[in-house]
């Protein structure tokens, strides 16, 4: 007799897990998976390029609901677990859906943050998360709304690139010093700055939102410094919160995320979680790469295999008004690590590669970005690199036998 296993969340992570086990272990599983969202999952990467129309709905979509059919997969969508009964072993589905299982699987990702401040409730205000807060957006953006994003991290350039480019009157403002602070040093962040200037954002920096105006809608945002910025639309991308009330409420251990081990199971028996829900060794990544390899990992310690999880090395690489980004690691300014740095500003390019101890620890690159997904594997693999150090900065086709060097991709 098949187990039943029950995966909540239908997101990136939920859906890469049920790839992973119909690989592994197609038929040991009789598999209900349930979705908070209409649809599918989808593409959440893709969600800027949509909004800018780049791409169409189509094109953001992984599976089709006749995939989960082949693959002996129930598959309910629009639908929220209410409840989680550890001791009977069943999840609550709305109202009216009860599911007992012998395995359970948390994939329920996170949930934007919106800012404590007067006015956040006021229709206008949207966040930028998913395929509904896309279809808000646009809406508001063809009456000829002028547009604030607050938030200057990933999403929130994301939202105002996307924006700019329908046309759309648009400023961005981050409380800190410069954008995407925890991928980017000064040099690279001012680059990002000026591409997304370039595309006509408007970018404020250290820009403290006090409250938003209006009296049935958005009218304006006041800053802290008193200034008003008048807004039709605010899109309110300050980042996101691990969602893990579900298993909070059932007694599961939880801190910022719901705590796992290296096997990826959680304090209540037969019970894991993976993805941006999930907080391993202290750490709640928040990204896709490590959810993917959660759900790898996962796949197979459910197919039998003796697989363990030992933490992601962060990694973001991303095409910002244009712009390349990529950054693993350490890059910060404070970092205690040798920096080397090449930079060309006439080519809008910088590199900046951090060693500690005969190992590269950090890369940041802006403009030319092939090699970032070998300087992540030397980072991931913690080869010594003092052979042909001289050679790093310039990539893997000047390192005298680059054959012996790691590269996933050749992997």
């Amino acid at each position: 007799m098949r187990e039943r296993l029950v995966v909540i969340g239908n997101g990136m992570a939920g859906l890469r897990f049920l790839e992973r086990l119909g690989q592994h272990s197609p038929a040991r599983f009789d598999v209900t998976v349930v979705g908070g969202e209409p649809s599918p999952a989808y593409n959440r990467i893709l969600l800027s390029s949509l909004l800018a129309a780049e791409v169409d709905e189509p094109a953001c979509r992984f599976r089709d609901r006749p995939w989960y059919m082949r693959q002996g997969v129930r598959l309910i969508t629009g639908a929220h677990a209410s409840h989680l009964d550890v001791a009977e072993r069943e999840v609550a589905v709305g109202t009216m859906t009860t599911l007992p299982y012998d395995r359970l699987v948390l994939a329920t990702g996170s949930t934007p943050i919106r800012l404590p401040k007067p006015g956040m409730d006021l229709p206008g205000v949207v966040t930028f998360r998913s395929l509904c807060d896309v279809g808000a957006i646009r809406t508001a953006a063809q009456t000829g709304a002028r547009a604030v994003v607050i938030g200057g991290g990933l999403l929130g350039l994301e939202a105002a690139y996307g924006l700019a480019r329908l046309g759309v009157d648009t400023t961005l403002l981050h409380v800190m010093d410069r954008l995407m602070e925890r991928q980017l040093d000064a040099r690279a962040a001012a680059l990002v700055k000026a591409a997304m200037e370039r595309k006509g954002v408007r970018v404020e920096l250290q820009a403290d939102t006090a409250e938003v105006l209006g009296e049935s809608r958005t009218e304006a945002v006041r800053l802290a410094d008193g200034r008003v910025l008048p807004a039709e639309l605010v899109v309110v991308a300050v980042g996101v919160r691990p969602a893990h009330e579900l298993a909070r409420d059932a007694g599961i251990e939880v801190g910022r995320g719901i705590l796992v081990d290296d096997g990826l199971a959680t304090s209540g028996a037969g019970i894991h979680a993976i993805g941006e829900c999930a907080e391993h060794r202290g750490l709640a990544y928040g990204l896709v790469e490590p959810a993917y390899e959660q759900a790898d990992i996962l796949a197979r310690r459910l197919a039998g295999q003796n697989a363990q999880y030992g933490g992601s090395v962060p990694a973001t690489s991303l095409k910002v008004s244009g712009l390349p980004v990529f950054s693993a690691g350490l890059v910060g300014d404070d970092v205690e690590a040798e920096p080397l740095i090449l930079t060309d500003r006439a080519a809008g390019t910088y590199r900046k590669l951090l060693v500690r101890d005969d190992r590269l620890v950090g890369a940041l690159l802006v403009g030319d970005v092939a090699e970032g997904p070998w300087y992540l594997e030397l980072i991931r693999s913690g080869e010594r690199v003092g052979f042909f150090r001289q050679h790093l900065m310039f990539g893997r086709a000047f390192v005298p036998g680059a054959a012996t060097v790691p590269d996933r991709k050749a992997a």
